[in-house]
């Protein structure tokens, strides 16, 4: 049988970007981490070794470090779609031109002083091809916990279930959210923000029955505070925090003392879209 290149891409991952805003009154910070990926008629220079149309990787990683410097410095969904635009008016050979940029937190402690953040991570893909632009942006490692107002009861058991119902348990999570915009036309920065409000507010005021139960609702919240958004995919960990047993010490434990644990974990994910 013959066989045949069915598919190809390339591009340049993990491109590093630290931009500083001067402004007159402070600094703005921002670094990000770029990955460009090309897709389209590049058969030859697998079957052939023709590189006449590729575009070394090394100059992509030019690239974002050059249309960094007129980059706003906010949104990364317009970072991302300038990006796009330039590879694909540059590059005829391509057909589709993928960018997912990760943007690490700063927060300020001064006119031109910072400290690391949390490990909250604010996401975008930009998908420029010929006929047009698709944009999913999200936020990676929202991690959040609460104390009380979580339940997990009356699920199925068989002979090998050994895990105790509880109508009062710790639940924590590293929320990963991930959204489609309806059009490439959004207040990219304030739609991101009702989201993530919206995902928070949920997780605070929901008695939580389920994780699963959670991730419904926080999927609901976020497509009817942000109209702009047509689907969001949650994905939540649950990171358990096991309760310790004190009685060898002759104590009691009323939901005090717990050992939190990383492996394994339950892993919930939902995906909400509006309907059509």
């Amino acid at each position: 049988m013959p066989i045949v290149l069915a598919g190809n891409s390339y591009g340049k991952s993990r491109v590093r970007v630290v931009k500083v805003t001067r402004r007159a009154d402070g600094h703005d910070l921002a670094e990000l981490a770029v990955n460009v990926r090309f897709e389209g008629d590049f058969d030859a220079v697998h079957t052939a070794g023709d590189n006449s149309a590729v575009l070394p990787t090394d100059t992509m990683k030019n690239t974002v470090n050059a249309l960094a410097k007129a980059w706003s410095g906010e949104p990364i969904e317009e970072f991302g779609c300038q990006l796009a635009e330039h590879f694909l008016g540059d590059n005829p050979r391509v057909s589709r031109v993928r960018i997912e940029i990760g943007q690490s937190q700063w927060i300020r402690l001064d006119r031109h002083a910072f400290t690391r953040g949390s490990e909250e991570k604010q996401t975008t893909e930009v998908v420029g091809a010929r006929g047009g632009t698709d944009i999913q942006s999200g936020i990676e490692s929202l991690i959040v916990l609460k104390t009380a107002g979580s339940a997990f009861e009356g699920y199925k058991k068989d002979r090998y279930t050994t895990l105790k119902e509880t109508s009062d348990r710790i639940l924590a999570t590293a929320i990963t959210a991930r959204w489609a915009y309806r059009t490439a036309k959004v207040a990219f920065g304030a739609c991101r923000q009702r989201a993530r409000e919206a995902i928070l507010k949920t997780f605070v005021e929901q008695d939580s029955p389920s994780v699963q139960h959670t991730a419904h609702a926080m999927g609901e919240a976020v497509l009817n505070a942000a109209l702009d958004i047509s689907e969001i995919r949650l994905t939540l960990p649950n990171k358990h925090c096991l309760l310790v047993d004190l009685a060898p010490f002759g104590l009691d434990n009323l939901n005090e003392i717990f050992v939190p644990t990383d492996e394994p974990h339950g892993l919930i994910e939902v995906y909400l879209a509006r309907q059509t």
